[in-house]
């Protein structure tokens, strides 16, 4: 485990989130397996998985990196347990503790973002019990029932920059929009999605301005201020009409911004030639591919909203940083031979969406993705 990261975590020290050798920590010991270290100018002890997804587990390092490995591919907790020889109750206290890591990383990555489209969507599916099957107190508690996954997806990085957990309510929709657009720059993506009237009103609130209409004729009230959008947001949608579950017409609106803007931005696209939701849609299939959670018609459904969304972070990382994307795939010329010149030459080099955004250089590995040590916030630099 690299040590170079490790830091003071004493806030009223003044070496606090200094690293390498500026943090003044030295070598005092081991506990459970890991170093310890200690800080030569206030004491404060600092163990060696502090800060990282390893922090307080007590089973061997390998054993648990199997064991997230499978929870990130899709297998479901008893299953995980099976395979290495845990009890399903270790494996479940496993996922808050690699979550909220996953979580932390992301936040440090996942910062002025640079897009030039975005595709809007919501995942279906539902924790502890189905909507129809919810008592009144139940409904009341909001916690259970059918539950959407709300998702932003860059069709060009095969990115997704913001995810949230809840109902399909125009508040959920402002939260999700305001998440997303906190992990943005300043320019303004092209915005599709489909016919939910909620996007419209999300949008409008984060990327519009409020304007007073000029008063005519000096009669009665003056005019109240209202919203209005920014001349750079675009933003289209996609309304299927189906008939027995079927898609029979699919036609397009484009709700802000004109045609021209839309066809400006289509023409600058080096991937989308329509007005589309493909890319969220495929991406959707890919969620419920690492999640054992989503899966229809099986009994490892979410009993808790919490475990749904470390559940979440946990394959969205993974996705990102340990997942070759096919889509991005750079082709090689010429191919590489093979070391003893045996066997097919390597034709293609692998891109993962963080490599293609530009948040990394290269593949993580599992172990990298859980030893990565999130620095503080009041350390972090603009990328």
């Amino acid at each position: 485990m690299d040590l170079s990261t490790c830091y003071c975590r004493n806030r009223h020290c003044r070496y606090y989130g200094l690293l390498g050798k500026a943090a003044r920590l030295q070598f005092a010991g081991w506990q459970c397996g890991a170093r310890r270290l200690r800080c030569l100018e206030c004491g404060h002890w600092v163990s060696a998985r502090t800060g990282t997804a390893y922090a307080g587990i007590r089973t061997p390092e390998l054993t648990f990196r199997d064991g997230v490995r499978q929870l990130a591919e899709g297998a479901s907790i008893r299953t995980v347990g099976r395979n290495i020889e845990c009890d399903k109750d270790t494996v479940s206290h496993w996922l808050p503790l690699v979550g909220r890591h996953c979580l932390g990383l992301i936040d440090y990555f996942f910062r002025n973002l640079h897009l030039t489209e975005c595709q809007l969507d919501e995942l279906w599916t539902f924790v502890y019990k189905k909507e129809k099957h919810l008592t009144a107190f139940e409904k009341l508690a909001r916690r259970y029932g059918d539950t959407w996954i709300w998702t932003a997806f860059d069709p060009v990085h095969k990115l997704v920059p913001a995810w949230r957990v809840g109902k399909r309510t125009l508040t959920d929709a402002k939260r999700f929009t305001k998440a997303l657009k906190l992990r943005l720059d300043s320019h303004i993506p092209f915005f599709t999605s489909d016919d939910l009237p909620h996007y419209a009103v999300a949008l409008l609130a984060e990327y519009g301005v409020w304007v007073t209409p000029p008063r005519q004729f000096n009669l009665g009230r003056p005019p109240s201020p209202r919203l209005e959008p920014l001349p750079d947001l675009v933003y289209a949608v996609v309304i299927k009409k189906r008939e027995h579950g079927q898609v029979t017409q699919v036609a397009t609106q484009v709700i802000y911004g004109t045609e021209s803007q839309v066809a400006a931005c289509l023409r600058a696209s080096p991937i989308s030639e329509t007005i589309s939701t493909w890319g969220v849609e495929r991406n959707n299939l890919t969620i419920r591919q690492h999640s054992r959670r989503l899966t229809r018609r099986v009994n490892t459904f979410s009993k808790k909203r919490v475990y749904l969304k470390y559940q979440l972070a946990l394959a969205f990382a993974y996705y990102h940083f340990c997942c070759p994307h096919r889509g991005l795939r750079e082709k090689i010329e010429p191919p590489i031979p093979t070391k003893n010149g045996h066997g097919s030459p390597k034709r293609w080099h692998q891109v993962t969406p963080a490599m293609a955004a530009g948040l990394t250089d290269h593949v993580w590995t599992i172990d990298e993705l859980l030893s990565f040590r999130v620095p503080p916030r009041s350390k972090w630099k603009m990328p």
